[in-house]
């Protein structure tokens, strides 16, 4: 009888603890299904490329950008891209990873963001650490500037150098996808189509370097806004019509009250979905 009460008294308060813990994310499938992180490192190991979409200020995503990587690292060649570095600053970025400049150099040389300290040097310095590649994919803003002003048109008029930094022109657009058609409706109309194509020249540019990048046999990670690969869209629209056998995935990054099950709204953005608790503090 002994035995069997202190067996009661330890699974009660394991229930306890277990009821008191408060996780900090949970991680879902694109059909609202708890899955292990674990079990989706397995399953990433098996793809080509992987988009990973994040909250540029969510620490959580930028937390897990790392472990993915490390722990993809494990098993697989890696090559790694970014949104938050612009194409005509590879080459200071190629010289950090060389070690023939500093950090500090870098920051001199490159348009780092605000949060590059805290946020993508642990990556950069991960992949100078493995001697992998990482390439900046993003098209210089000036010239998506120049798009959301003028449209595609303005870019047939750069120098033949400048054209090195984005997507062959003219670039495919479709107006009709999902992600720009919520972009409009998120604008209630204003700005017009250009924001749009603006929107479209930095995915059919990154899209472009991340293909023009690829190794066969690496896994090519690329970090980018959700908004730029959720729902399957954006990036991954441009890299699946020109590399529709290659096989990819795609990381999505949610933000919910309560975290315990998937939003109906959320389900589906991506094939992986980090939903984060939204009382979780912002970094910037």
């Amino acid at each position: 009888m002994k035995k069997y009460l202190l067996l009661f008294a330890f699974t009660f308060i394991a229930a306890c603890m277990y009821a008191q813990q408060k996780p900090a994310y949970v991680l879902y499938n694109a059909q609202g299904k708890k899955i292990s992180y674990n079990k989706m490192i397995r399953q990433l190991a098996k793809k080509d490329i992987v988009l990973f979409g994040e909250f540029h200020n969510n620490a959580i995503a930028h937390w897990l950008e790392l472990a993915v990587a490390k722990d993809l690292g494990e098993s697989r060649n890696l090559v790694f891209g970014a949104e938050m570095f612009e194409a005509d600053n590879q080459q200071a970025l190629n010289d950090y990873l060389e070690g023939k400049i500093t950090a500090k150099g870098l920051d001199s040389a490159a348009r780092l963001w605000s949060n590059y300290k805290t946020d993508y040097a642990p990556i950069v310095n991960f992949a100078k650490e493995r001697k992998y590649p990482f390439i900046a994919t993003n098209i210089p803003r000036r010239y998506a500037s120049l798009v959301s002003k003028k449209g595609f048109e303005a870019l047939d008029t750069l120098p033949a150098q400048d054209k090195k930094w984005m997507a062959p022109l003219p670039m495919d657009y479709d107006a009709n996808l999902p992600g720009y058609v919520k972009m409009i409706e998120m604008m209630g109309g204003h700005g017009g189509r250009n924001m749009t194509k603006a929107q479209a020249s930095k995915d059919a540019t990154m899209a472009y370097f991340i293909l023009q990048h690829f190794k066969p046999g690496s896994v090519f990670i690329h970090y980018n806004g959700a908004f730029h690969s959720e729902n399957y869209d954006g990036i991954n629209w441009y890299l699946k019509k020109q590399r529709p056998e290659l096989k990819y995935a795609t990381i999505t990054t949610v933000s919910q009250k309560n975290i315990k099950s998937l939003l109906a709204e959320n389900k589906g953005k991506a094939d992986y979905i980090i939903c984060v608790d939204a009382d979780m503090t912002n970094t910037y």
